[in-house]
């Protein structure tokens, strides 16, 4: 079995914990963390922009693709030390919600936190890119809360019923 646990900064912890609970002993094992080069990017253009293109070793750009790679490391780091059984560390960069969606091709589970409104139940507790993922995932999905989930009473109330006209 290919499981693969979805690491973000923040929910990260419960993914991990749902992958130790649900992943069978044996099962192959991928920490997945994704890291969008949009804010590189923006480093890099805002340099060359507004900054000049004179001296490269100064592009903030590359010193934020640096920190990223190190907190991803870090990450990937501290989810395998928690996991505590073999598992593969996978890093990858690009749109967020379609690299998840092509790691999980050959995978049987994806797991993967909850990261919008978590104070009420409902449609609002994913953001757009668990969303997207939740909706095109190739694979069947464990959506956990990263923390205990609300009571039943947060549940939005239904939309009013539409005018009966008879």
């Amino acid at each position: 079995m290919n499981v693969i646990a979805w690491i973000v900064e923040g929910t990260w912890p419960a993914c991990v914990d749902a992958a130790r609970t649900h992943a069978p002993e044996g099962a192959d094992l991928v920490l997945l963390h994704v890291t969008d080069p949009d804010v590189a990017g923006a480093g890099h253009g805002a340099y060359a922009g507004l900054l000049g293109r004179g001296h490269p070793e100064r592009d903030p750009g590359t010193r934020l693709e640096h920190l990223a790679a190190a907190s991803a490391d870090d990450l990937l780091t501290a989810a395998a030390d928690r996991v505590g059984r073999p598992c593969t560390r996978l890093e990858r960069t690009g749109r967020v919600e379609r690299e998840v969606v092509a790691a999980a091709e050959d995978a049987e589970l994806l797991i993967l936190a909850r990261d919008g409104d978590r104070s009420h139940l409902g449609p609002h507790s994913l953001g757009p890119a668990s969303r997207f993922i939740v909706d095109h995932a190739p694979c069947p999905v464990l959506l956990v809360w990263p923390e205990p989930a609300p009571g039943v009473d947060t549940i939005p109330p239904p939309p009013p019923h539409p005018p009966h006209h008879g």
